[in-house]
């Protein structure tokens, strides 16, 4: 007789208990899921692929001035000789037809500094513990040195979530969850994966705010711990970017609001994140970078791909530039989920991408406002004003639009913050979805997240004008690794999906 669909379950059922260990939870999978999908992002660009890569390698390779190997000092204090690599790796930016390819003719990956340049942090503009770590991990393979930096963000933040996740009150791992979920496709998890200094800058604010939080409500050990990675997402924040620093300070700010008390317990819990603004503001005050905050780019700087927004920044000026500037300033936030091109902003995405993104951020977003708490509205409402006026003041100031100068991800951290913001709670409240409305999401992000990584392969191994589902066809470049660019990309995109199918059950099954 031909086994019926409930005799195959229940054999199914008979297997798993035979060799699934008992009391074994999906979520302890996790960790693993979330390394296997944020690797094939690692992969996904080549050498020099993030925004100013030319700039922040070199910053990195120059940062241990001991190490002469990789780096020399130039003919003024404000050039150093670095490998004609790290200075020629963009070779496709801005020129979406080229792939990557152009490496292999444009120079070879000889260590030896033979190039001098004066694109890199030299004069002080960033602050300088993100290129002093990852200048650790400096050798004389200039590819797997890449390849190490970017896996080591990407263990760190693996490592802080899965932290936070185990100290936080149970109440509070939704916020942390979902505040990383709907914030991060495609520009979040793309930098997370990075060269960047952006990514720390991110990482940083994203868990500094939560850790702060959890720590505020906390006791004991418990407490300490998360004090301990509060700090630690500080300084990670302050000493990437400059204006981290002031958005860290920002989610300080917001988290005392959320606490505040006239107990004694609260000043006395109170010194630690004191002593930490003071950390991030002495970064903040001796980065250079941060002049542009107050005197704006007035550069223009890079676009997105295809806007065409110079000539009307040209006919722009007084209150028609701030005019403009407010009333599109949405476009700004919208390029975190896709409406601006990856990489050197010309790696574009469908609009199904920035469709799907911005949907599961409302849909999230609102169901999150369903529970306010006087404190909470005048959090997520500062933000928000923060998040409207601060790009708006730096463009006008600068005679720029909206297109010009600022980046979405610039912006990126305190996006991920209002994303947490939106999710918290008071005391047992939980905010509800229900099944249809999760499988919906999950599903949403999963697409999202397997159309974004086909592009961003697609970009860089054959340019865009290599059309076609089959990655591995017609390589023009890729990495010496056992894995395909088809297998990376299946890969980490099943990874991906599992990754959020759990997290968000177990987020969804938790009360607080």
């Amino acid at each position: 007789m031909k086994p019926t669909i409930l005799d195959r379950v229940a054999a199914l059922r008979v297997f798993s208990a035979q060799w699934v260990p008992q009391g074994f939870r999906l979520i302890w999978l996790a960790p693993a899921l979330a390394l296997v999908a944020l690797l094939a992002w690692t992969v996904a660009s080549p050498m020099g692929a993030s925004p100013d890569d030319a700039f922040h390698l070199a910053s990195t390779w120059c940062a241990n001035e001991s190490n002469t190997s990789a780096c020399l000092p130039g003919s003024t204090s404000e050039t150093r000789i670095v490998p004609a690599a790290i200075h020629e790796a963009p070779c496709f930016s801005a020129k979406p037809t080229v792939s990557a390819g152009c490496q292999a003719t444009r120079f070879t990956l000889d260590p030896t500094p033979t190039v001098e340049t004066d694109r890199g942090n030299f004069t002080g503009a960033y602050p300088p513990v993100y290129y002093a770590v990852m200048s650790v991990f400096v050798g004389s393979d200039i590819l797997a040195s890449v390849l190490v930096m970017r896996a080591v963000t990407v263990v760190l933040f693996i490592a802080m979530f899965s932290a936070l996740f185990v100290l936080l009150p149970v109440a509070r791992r939704p916020a942390l969850v979902w505040g990383w979920l709907i914030t991060t496709i495609p520009l979040g998890i793309f930098l997370l994966a990075s060269n960047n200094p952006s990514s720390w800058a991110m990482l940083g604010v994203g868990f500094a705010w939560i850790a702060l939080l959890g720590y505020f409500e906390s006791m004991g050990k418990r407490k300490i711990a998360l004090g301990a990675l509060f700090a630690f997402s500080v300084v990670l924040a302050a000493g990437s970017r400059g204006d981290a620093a002031l958005y860290v300070i920002v989610a300080i700010g917001a988290v005392g609001i959320l606490t505040f008390s006239t107990t004694k317990a609260f000043w006395r819990d109170a010194i630690l994140p004191a002593a930490m603004v003071v950390v991030a503001a002495f970064f903040f005050l001796t980065s250079r970078q941060t002049a542009s905050g107050t005197q704006g780019f007035g550069g223009g700087g890079a676009t997105p791909s295809g806007t065409g927004v110079a000539a009307t920044a040209d006919s722009l000026s007084g209150f028609g530039l701030l005019a403009y500037n407010a009333l599109n300033i949405h476009g700004l936030w919208a390029g975190v989920f896709g409406n601006w091109g990856l990489g050197w902003l010309d790696t574009s995405m469908p609009s199904l991408v920035t469709f799907g993104a911005v949907a599961v951020f409302v849909a999230i977003g609102f169901g999150g406002l369903t529970l306010v708490s006087k404190r909470k509205l005048v959090v997520v409402a500062l933000l928000a004003l923060v998040l409207w006026a601060l790009p708006v003041y730096v463009l006008t100031r600068g005679g720029d639009i909206v297109g010009q100068a600022v980046q979405p991800r610039y912006i990126l951290p305190l996006i991920v913050l209002l994303g947490g913001m939106l999710m918290l709670t008071k005391g047992s409240q939980r905010i509800a979805f229900t099944r249809s409305q999760l499988v919906l999401v999950v599903g949403t992000l999963s697409v999202v997240q397997f159309v974004s990584l086909h592009m961003n392969i697609r970009r860089y191994v054959t340019g865009i004008d290599g059309a076609g589902l089959n990655l591995n066809a017609n390589l023009e470049w890729w990495w010496n690794i056992p894995f395909s660019p088809m297998v990376v990309w299946i890969g980490g995109s099943i990874a991906y999906a599992l990754l959020v199918a759990i997290v968000v059950r177990e987020v969804s099954r938790t009360r607080g």
